[in-house]
This record gives structure tokens, C-alpha cells and sequence, in this order.
């Protein structure tokens, strides 16, 4: 397959510096010059109290939970994330061993992965100042990848199949991914990837992609089974037009419109897109992880799935999934335990249907007269005789043999009548005395 993965946002670039100084974000949001400070970021930050994290905070933040961000590397010295990238490696061969060096594309400058770490894990910069992600005590991993650079001299889809192992052999619990191949397929590298997270009980949170970036339809890594798949809500709640895609494998949808973001050069921007929304719902999981420690990944993902608002919907569908994400109800309320398979199951039946129909079917070099007879294989038809073609069998007794006997028998009796009739009339017409009247 020719398609790579890439980021799935639109509109990052409306920074906030400028318009801290008097003019506006994204046409809709006016800032007082002289009056400008870093809590107004927080103030915009409207996705912690509208779907529950603030109240899931009375319960946990986060702590304890590592969250693997498979981007285009995260700055941890920014302020906001001071602390809160505990590891991380290069698979692009573009970046830091640390994964902290954005690896730029050949269109960008490499911030994507900053902004996603922010949202999901920022911890702001002071007591109610800067940005503050939803699971601002979680830790991240930096695996940085060339998204789309034409430098790499390793190719986009293995770059994501090396990432996700080194991140799940390096003690990730959840590993998220805002990018898209902006196809429903994907390639065979992957199968294994993903079976190894899955197996490890890692969650993977992936991206749905955007109409208004070219993803008409969700494309993997979101289309793989067992993945979490996010779709992208605007601030009304209604389905994104531009910033989200659909598909029938979403599985909640978080907002992905006016979310802020932190630069590596420590501004702030707003930006659109299901690349913001999935670090939300990854946030969410890690609450989750760190709520129920003893819960695998398959009771995790029920848990996130079974609490979600459907907010007067009809759920699940390919627009909503099952309904818009309630961190507080997540770590909350009881959720019956799981029932289904699990994500290696899921994704192990998929490769198992569909990956043989792929397999190349090569011939023996064994003669097959010489090729050795399955146990419960039919027994080899005798060879041709000649001789016992002639001979009667059971078959031709029956329904041959038998039958033309019977008819040649009876056509002799019915030959010997008429002889015998034929004797007799002509002995009576040649002797009259035979015969005297009474």
C-alpha cells in the first residue's frame, strides 16, 4: 500500500499571542490588551468542565499511568510539560534519541506532537494559570515520526510498527495515535503492531481523520479492530462538519473544534481537528487506568464506551459512536464488566478472514502419485482393469443383469407359446375326423 500516515488536524494555527494583544481567535474570541495574563487560556479550556474531567479529578488525575504519544515528537521544556515526558525514542531517523526534538515535515514544523501532549497531560504553568491537559498527573512517552518527510529513509508504516512496539516494551498502558492513513487499510506490519499492544494490554486511541483535511471516510489506524476510535464534536455537541470524519467504527467522539494547544515555542494556539479530540479520550483512559489499576484494557475501553452520552442520539452510529465521552460518570458509575472479545481477538479474526484471501498459493514440486495421503483423506480409486470392467457387479446385477434376463426369459416363453399354438391349429385342420358333430 502507497498511503502514509499523517496528521489528522486542521486549522493549527491561530495563535493565541496575537491575539492576547487585542485581536481575536479564529474571528469569534476577543482579548483585553491590558488586562491579557495566562489564566484566559485556562478560562478557554471549556472541554474539562462540559464533559466531566473536573469532577473526574475529585477521583484521580492521572498519576501512575504512562501514555504513549506516537507524533512528530513532544518538547518537553516547555512549561506545561515540565516533568511529564519521562521517556521517549526517534524511529524517523530525523529526531533526538529522547523523542523531545519535533521532527518537521516537509510542510510543518514538526509542533503536532507538543500540541497533543499538552491537551492530554499539560500541567499548566501556575496555580490556575496556562494550559492544563485532562490528565494533567499522567507521564508521557515521546516517539517521534516523520510524518510524511520525504527525508526518512524508513517509511511512514514502519515508523508507526516500530513505535508502537518500542512504546509497549518500554511500559506504555496507553498509546495514542492522532494520525490517519487516510485509507481504510492498512499495511501487514501493522497486524503484528497492534497484536503486540493488545497482548500486553495496552489501549490504542486513534484518530478518526477530517472531511476538511481529505478523510471523507475514518481511515486507519481508527478502522483497525480492537483500536479506540474517536470521532470529533463541535462546541455545540453536533457532529464536526470539517474537524471529524465518519465511520461505523467510531466509537465515541470527544470535542475536536476550538481547542488550545501548547507550541514548542511555548505560545498557544487553537486548532481543530479529531488529532485534538483523541488526546482528550486518551486522557480519559488514562483517568480510567488509574481508577480501576486491576481493570485490563478490554474493561477500560468498556467503561469509557458504556458511560458515554448519547445527548438525545440514536447510539451507536457511524456519526456519534456511542455518544459523546463523560470522564466523571467513566471513573464513576458502575459499568457492568465486558462481555465481548477482546481487542487481540477482534483483531486476530479480522487477519484471520481477511489476510487469507492474500496468502500465495505456491505449488508443490512433489509428483502426486508420490505425495503422501492425509490421514482422513479419501482412499485412491483403483486403477483401471479391463478384465473387471467386464465382469458383473452388484450395480449391474441389480439394475442390468437381472432386469434383460427377465425380459429374454419371457420373450422366450412367449416365442415357445406361439410355436405350441401354431402345431396344434394345424393339427386340427389336418385331421376332421377329430371332430363329430352331437
Amino acid at each position: 500500500m502507497s498511503a502514509t500516515a499523517r496528521r489528522v488536524s486542521t486549522g493549527v494555527a491561530v495563535a493565541l499571542a496575537t491575539a492576547l494583544f487585542g485581536s481575536t481567535i479564529a474571528g469569534s474570541v476577543a482579548f483585553d490588551a491590558s488586562a491579557a495574563h495566562a489564566d484566559q487560556i485556562r478560562d478557554l479550556q471549556y472541554w474539562l468542565t462540559d464533559y466531566g474531567f473536573t469532577g473526574a479529578w475529585n477521583t484521580t488525575r492521572g498519576a501512575g499511568v504512562t501514555v504513549a504519544v506516537i507524533d512528530s515528537g513532544v518538547d518537553g521544556s516547555v512549561a506545561e510539560l515540565n516533568g511529564v515526558v519521562t521517556g521517549g525514542t526517534d524511529v524517523s531517523g530525523l529526531g533526538s534519541a529522547d523523542g523531545q526534538t519535533p521532527v518537521a515535515g516537509d510542510d510543518d514544523n514538526g509542533e503536532h506532537g507538543t500540541l497533543v501532549a499538552s491537551l492530554l497531560a499539560g500541567r499548566g504553568t501556575g496555580d490556575g494559570t496556562g494550559l492544563i491537559g485532562v490528565a494533567p498527573e499522567a507521564s508521557i512517552l515521546a516517539v517521534s515520526v516523520g510524518f510524511g518527510s520525504t527525508r526518512s529513509a524508513v517509511s511512514n508504516d514502519d515508523q508507526i510498527a516500530q513505535g508502537i512496539r518500542w512504546a509497549v516494551d518500554n511500559g506504555a498502558d496507553v498509546i495514542n495515535m492522532s494520525l490517519t492513513r487516510n485509507t481504510l487499510y492498512w499495511p501487514k506490519s501493522w497486524d503484528d503492531a497492534f497484536l503486540y499492544a493488545f497482548e500486553n494490554d495496552v489501549v490504542v486511541v486513534a484518530a478518526a481523520g477530517n472531511r476538511g483535511s481529505g478523510t471523507t471516510e475514518v481511515g486507519a489506524p481508527a478502522t483497525i479492530p480492537g483500536v479506540l476510535a474517536v470521532g470529533g464534536v463541535d462546541r455545540n455537541k453536533t457532529a464536526s462538519f470539517d474537524a471529524s470524519s465518519q465511520g461505523i467504527t467510531i466509537a465515541v467522539s470527544a470535542p475536536s473544534e476550538k481547542l488550545v494547544g501548547v507550541m514548542p515555542d511555548s505560545s498557544y494556539v487553537q486548532w481543530d481537528g479529531t488529532s485534538a479530540a483523541a488526546p482528550i479520550v486518551s486522557g480519559l483512559v488514562a483517568l480510567v487506568r488509574a481508577a480501576y489499576p486491576n481493570l485490563d484494557a478490554a474493561g477500560v475501553m468498556n467503561r469509557v464506551v458504556a458511560t458515554a452520552n448519547p445527548n438525545g442520539q440514536s447510539v451507536p452510529s457511524p456519526i456519534y459512536g456511542n455518544g459523546l465521552i463523560d470522564a466523571t460518570a467513566a471513573v464513576t458509575r458502575y459499568v457492568a464488566p465486558a462481555t465481548g472479545a477482546t481487542p487481540s481477538e477482534l483483531l486476530t479474526e479480522w487477519i484471520t478472514l481477511h489476510r487469507r484471501a492474500e496468502i500465495e498459493v505456491v505449488p508443490t514440486e512433489v509428483p502426486v502419485a508420490e505425495a503422501p495421503a492425509a490421514a482422513d483423506a479419501d482412499p485412491a480409486l483403483p486403477a483401471e482393469n479391463m478384465l473387471t470392467a467386464w465382469l458383473p457387479n452388484q450395480l449391474t446385477l441389480t439394475y442390468i443383469s437381472l432386469p434383460l434376463a427377465l425380459l429374454v426369459g419371457f420373450g422366450i416363453l412367449v416365442t415357445l407359446f406361439g410355436i405350441g399354438a401354431t402345431r396344434h391349429i394345424k393339427r386340427i385342420r389336418g385331421n376332421p375326423k377329430d371332430f363329430a358333430p352331437s
